[in-house]
């Protein structure tokens, strides 16, 4: 009750200080109403005991009755999920999917299992030391993207942009010596030019 009645008594004194300054212009913004007439109408929303029930005014209709078919046996069976791991095929395997099959085949297998992993380990022994050299800068050219042979990924971009024009290349424009010189003999001609007697006349 208190604290209805420090409400009422905020929104009459507001209305006094606002009833008091109706006399001086304020903005309206656009609107039919001034800002202290807005603010006016906010506060007194605020204070409102029982708020506006709009959801009265919506006409809610009901949801019609699903349709049967007189024959049930008809109807398709529903689509396979493709978020389903174990049904599709084309899911990537986790790596720890991967490391529990590599462990039960291994399991399987007994004494006689060859572990996929060995014959990699296989190839890079079978390769000579200027091989595997060879294979390591092949790697880093293609880690570092210093390649321009063809595209590898879809970041890369189109070989048209990778061409070096060799002529541009080649052309390292006039050396710095016979720039050096062009200014110094532009800087002498300047200062001999000045302290001219029809200089004056100007």
């Amino acid at each position: 009750m208190k604290h209805l009645l420090r409400v009422v008594a905020g929104i009459a004194g507001l209305a006094a200080l606002m009833s008091l300054s109706g006399c001086m212009s304020s903005p309206t913004y656009g609107t039919d109403k001034t800002s202290a007439e807005t603010l006016l109408d906010d506060v007194s929303n605020i204070a409102k005991i029982t708020p506006d029930n709009r959801n009265d005014e919506v006409a809610y209709n009901p949801h019609p009755k699903l349709v049967v078919p007189s024959d049930k046996t008809d109807l398709a069976p529903p689509q396979q999920s493709i978020a389903d791991r174990k049904n599709n095929p084309n899911w990537v395997e986790s790596p720890e999917e991967t490391r529990q099959r590599l462990r039960d085949e291994a399991d399987a297998g007994g004494n006689s299992y060859r572990s996929p992993l060995l014959k990699q380990n296989q190839v890079n022994q079978q390769l000579s030391t200027s091989q595997q050299r060879d294979a390591y800068r092949e790697a880093r050219k293609i880690q570092q993207g210093i390649y321009s042979d063809k595209r590898r990924f879809l970041s890369d971009p189109p070989m048209d942009y990778r061409k070096i024009d060799t002529a541009e290349m080649n052309d390292l424009g006039e050396p710095e010596r016979k720039k050096e010189a062009e200014r110094k003999k532009q800087a002498a001609a300047a200062k001999q030019s000045k302290g001219k007697w029809w200089d004056v006349f100007d």
